[in-house]
């Protein structure tokens, strides 16, 4: 009986550090996909901050991963951006762009 209690216990803490993982994983894509939408609006961290009505601390300590958004702050660096916050959840932009500069490095290649 031990033994099984152990290894419920055990388990139990496995499946936790999985999903702690996946969470850090996905916080760090959007906040990575964050910072890419504001360097491509060719913004500074200071005038994103500004745009958005926050301190340039907090801009940087989102973008770093030392704070986590809520979503109303969310929302303000979206509206900053003038981009839709899904941007920020997914990655086909990204991937578009990339085969994109594929395709023209190709033809300015080959023509």
């Amino acid at each position: 009986m031990f033994f099984h209690v152990v290894c419920q216990c055990y388990f139990v803490h496995i499946i936790k550090i999985m999903v702690e993982k996946e969470y850090q994983e996905q916080l760090d894509f959007v906040l990575g996909r964050l910072k890419e939408e504001r360097q491509k609006a060719n913004m500074s961290q200071m005038e994103l901050s500004f745009a958005a009505g926050l301190s340039q601390n907090q801009v940087n300590c989102i973008e770093s991963g030392r704070n986590i958004p809520n979503l109303y702050t969310l929302i303000k660096l979206c509206a900053a951006l003038n981009i839709r916050p899904e941007i920020l959840f997914s990655s086909a932009n990204n991937e578009r762009e990339k085969i994109r500069n594929e395709i023209i490095s190709l033809v300015k290649k080959y023509v």
